[in-house]
Order: C-alpha cells, then sequence, then structure tokens
C-alpha cells in the first residue's frame, strides 16, 4: 500500500484540484457498514467577495473497494481555505470527487453553512436512496437558530 501523505510532511495543497486524495484497501471487504467524517471547522471563499465563509460538514459513506485515507482528507479538505465557490459548489463537489476515486456503495454530504448575510445555507447530496441493510445515523446537526 502506497499513500502521498500518511507517515510524511506534507504541505498543503494550493488548491483542491491540486489535491491528491489516497485510498486504501477496505480493511473489511465484503461486510457493509458506515464511515462518518465530522469537519466542524471548514473554510472556504466566497466567489464574489473573497470572504471567509465556514461550514459543518457531515460526509457518510459506505465502502467498497476502498476507503479514503483520512490525512489526505484533510488536507484536501483544508485545501478549500483559498478556494473561492458557492457554497453549493463547494459541498456536492467533494462528494463527488470522493464518488468518482472511490466508488464507494453508497455516500452522502450534509453541508450546514454559517449565515453571511444573515441567510445560512444549507446543502444535502447523496448518491442513491440509503441502503437499508445497513445503520445509517441521522447527522444530528442542528439547523441555525441564531440567537434565540
Amino acid at each position: 500500500m502506497e499513500t502521498t501523505h500518511l507517515g510524511k510532511p506534507t504541505p498543503m495543497p494550493a488548491s483542491p484540484e491540486a489535491a491528491r486524495l489516497d485510498y486504501v484497501p477496505n480493511p473489511r471487504p465484503g461486510k457493509r457498514y458506515l464511515v462518518r467524517f465530522t469537519v466542524p471547522e471548514f473554510t472556504s471563499l466566497c466567489p464574489v467577495t473573497a470572504q471567509p465563509d465556514f461550514a459543518h460538514l457531515v460526509i457518510d459513506y459506505v465502502p467498497d473497494e476502498t476507503i479514503v485515507e483520512s490525512k489526505s482528507l484533510k488536507l484536501f479538505l483544508a485545501s478549500f481555505r483559498n478556494h473561492a465557490a458557492f457554497h453549493e459548489d463547494c459541498t456536492v463537489g467533494i462528494a463527488e470527487r470522493l464518488v468518482a476515486e472511490m466508488k464507494p456503495h453508497w455516500l452522502r454530504i450534509g453541508g450546514y453553512w454559517y449565515p453571511r448575510g444573515g441567510i445560512p445555507i444549507d446543502v444535502f447530496w447523496q448518491t442513491a436512496a440509503p441502503p437499508a441493510d445497513v445503520w445509517i445515523p441521522a447527522q444530528d446537526v442542528p439547523g441555525y437558530r441564531g440567537r434565540g
């Protein structure tokens, strides 16, 4: 198993396109289970104002032959700090890249974006209906309620 980042000093990628995601063999091939990554401090830039946007991401997937290596995922997500894109593009684009490269049985992402201009924007995407034979817990990220 050859990885790009694991156990090595790795600089932050300059952009999501430049980031390399590593995948390793599923340690439980043939078993159906859920993997969840919670990213409470995701940041990107507004493509119009260049102001920072903040989100709480939850990525759930049911692996097939491979799983995403967590350090490479962390670097990929951090590469959005200087990336200008709308909330919808960031959220769905992250999921589409994982699906295209990892080819999981199923994947969903919840992007819970903090308000800018007084409006929170939450973005949700999944590959298909959730699999019936896997326990998929709720993401449990409360909707934005402001100060009271």
